[in-house]
């Protein structure tokens, strides 16, 4: 009798252990839709005076000295062979490609379009996930995924002025941008395994920025000397947007990502509207209308709903 006792036990803390573990991989990559969000709102309050691309080289630059710190301090082995060279090379989507398409679209579009475009990100990854990892797709997941679009739509504010239609062009270097992520989403969910998130994520980061320095000229010839006139605590605010926004941002996606399937991972980004519009509400001011507030009440319940789905299968 005691033996089959102690073997329930052992067996309710197992389970219990386990969902422990699923929901600090959720909370990975809520927290990485938190720090996307937030990260936004910090770019934006610094956009006004330093450049896109040189914003993007500093970023980076602090994201991996704050990265490459934390893996010395760890003392982690950083395998130096084929193998990284297959790591990094998915920094080219995303950091590097994606930021880069997103923002030369935004300077020919609106900023209302932009996030419409974006919005499009967690469906194009449970497509991908479904065409290349072959990720079951459920009712409910669509169901939940469907309604947290619709929540995201409302709190980007769609419908409210924006300010006319937009380049075509521009909202085309956007999807492109969209869809870099979507594919990275996917290919790093592949190559996770055992890789330790913060190398990978160091990994994939210094490719970007080698991708930014390479094109940062285009952006220097137009007037280096105006960067001798942005304040110091500008930069600082830069600098700490790139720890929070590319460093802490994808260490926690990518941490998410080694258990959650990527079509479910996805499905978190949906959050990032809500953190950013509540960023801007407290930082900039900026107030929320009742559609917002609507549509943040149906994300929130759409996560709910799909955590409670997770945990119970």
């Amino acid at each position: 009798m005691f033996n089959q006792i102690l073997a329930k036990a052992n067996v309710t803390i197992d389970t219990s252990l386990k969902s422990l573990s699923n929901w600090s991989f959720v909370a990975s990559l809520v927290l990485a839709a938190v720090c996307w969000g937030f990260g936004t709102v910090m770019s934006k309050s610094v956009l006004a005076q330093i450049p896109p691309l040189t914003l993007l080289v500093v970023q980076l630059a602090v994201s991996l000295t704050f990265l490459w710190t934390i893996i010395a301090a760890q003392r982690l082995p950083v395998p130096l062979h084929r193998e990284t060279l297959r790591l990094g090379l998915t920094g080219l989507l995303n950091p590097g490609l994606a930021y880069t398409l997103g923002l030369l679209g935004l300077t020919l579009t609106t900023a209302s379009l932009s996030s419409l475009i974006w919005a499009a990100e967690p469906i194009l990854i449970l497509g991908l996930a479904w065409l290349i990892l072959h990720e079951r797709l459920t009712r409910p997941l669509i169901t939940f995924s469907v309604l947290a679009v619709i929540g995201a739509l409302l709190v980007i504010g769609i419908g409210s002025n924006s300010g006319g239609a937009g380049s075509l062009l521009g909202n085309l270097l956007i999807l492109a941008g969209v869809f870099c992520c979507a594919i990275y989403t996917v290919f790093t969910r592949r190559i996770v395994g055992n890789v330790e998130p913060v190398l990978l994520t160091a990994l994939q980061q210094t490719f970007a920025l080698v991708w930014a320095l390479a094109i940062w000229p285009i952006e220097l010839r137009e007037g280096i000397t105006s960067l001798a006139t942005i304040s110091p605590s500008t930069w600082a605010w830069a600098a700490a947007s790139g720890i929070i926004y590319y460093g802490l941002a994808f260490w926690f996606y990518i941490i998410g990502l080694k258990k959650i399937p990527a079509s479910l991972a996805g499905f978190f980004l949906n959050l990032i509207p809500i953190f950013g519009v509540g960023g801007a509400y407290i930082f900039l001011g900026e107030r929320l209308g009742v559609g917002q507030w609507v549509g943040a009440l149906l994300i929130l319940a759409a996560v709910a709903g799909v955590s409670r789905f997770y945990r119970e299968n």
